[in-house]
């Protein structure tokens, strides 16, 4: 039987994907810092699928939590599913709030993706099978007064996506891999930040488990930028076209309107 490993897996789209992807019949490795929460989880999904768990508490914004997982890997010769979801918000205007969140959010989606993705498709090109999911978002395609070091995270990790693609498809390798890119969606993810939900019309809100099969449905076409739901497919394509100005006038509206500026 073959291992996925999911970080950012004690809530919301992690516990989604760790439990799709046990339902398909893989072993699961649970990765994140809360360790009676990932055990919980791990319990929860032992009782309901029958497959092996393993848990690792391990803080992927430290250099210390990276190396942990990165030899976890390693030492994992059957890993089929690489899921880098770890991720966090934070809300003010970047020159405004402590650096050290900034620091930390730099280093959790773009630090801890690259050196866990490099450790999982060593293995993986080797082996000529394997999936890796980075979770961005569509506010990498964005611009978000308030919210800039998440939207420019998430576009480097569909930059990285898109380049790791390319060079898989160059060598003939059947290795996927994926930027997964939601736009709002219901987890847990929010309340954390502090953002009142009733700010987005309710039709904007994605289920958590239509996101997570959307994607893994997506592998097996090898799509690269997987954007869920007509809606935001919309968006997506509505701001490839947008000239500058108008993207910066839309940040700075969405900014306001969200209230992540406090202006």
């Amino acid at each position: 039987m073959s291992t996925a490993l999911i970080t950012g897996a004690s809530a919301g789209l992690g516990v989604t994907f760790a439990r799709k992807l046990a339902q398909a019949g893989h072993d699961i490795t649970l990765v994140a810092r809360r360790l009676d929460r990932l055990e919980q989880v791990a319990a929860d999904i032992e009782r309901d699928y029958g497959v092996r768990t393993r848990t690792l508490a391990s803080d992927l914004a430290t250099d210390a939590g990276i190396a942990a997982a990165v030899d976890y890997i390693d030492a994992t010769s059957d890993l089929a599913v690489l899921v880098n979801n770890a991720g966090f918000g934070t809300k003010g205007l970047f020159f405004e709030v402590p650096v050290d969140s900034q620091d930390q959010m730099h280093r959790l989606h773009v630090m801890a993706t690259l050196h866990l993705t490099h450790a999982a498709l060593k293995g993986m090109v080797s082996r000529q099978a394997g999936s890796v999911i980075n979770v961005a978002s569509v506010a990498g395609f964005a611009i978000g007064a308030g919210g800039v070091s998440y939207g420019a995270t998430k576009a480097w990790m569909i930059a990285f996506t898109r380049g790791l693609d390319a060079e898989l498809r160059a060598v003939n390798s059947p290795v996927k891999v994926q930027a997964l890119c939601p736009g709002f969606t219901v987890t847990e993810f929010h309340d954390t930040l502090g953002m009142d939900r009733s700010l987005v019309p309710k039709w904007l809100w994605l289920d958590a488990g239509y996101v997570v099969d959307t994607s893994l449905a997506a592998l097996r076409s090898g799509k690269a930028v997987v954007v869920p739901d007509w809606k935001y497919k919309a968006f997506v394509t509505v701001l490839k076209h947008l000239p500058d100005s108008a993207m910066l006038k839309m940040g700075q509206a969405s900014g306001r309107r969200m209230k992540r500026t406090g202006v």
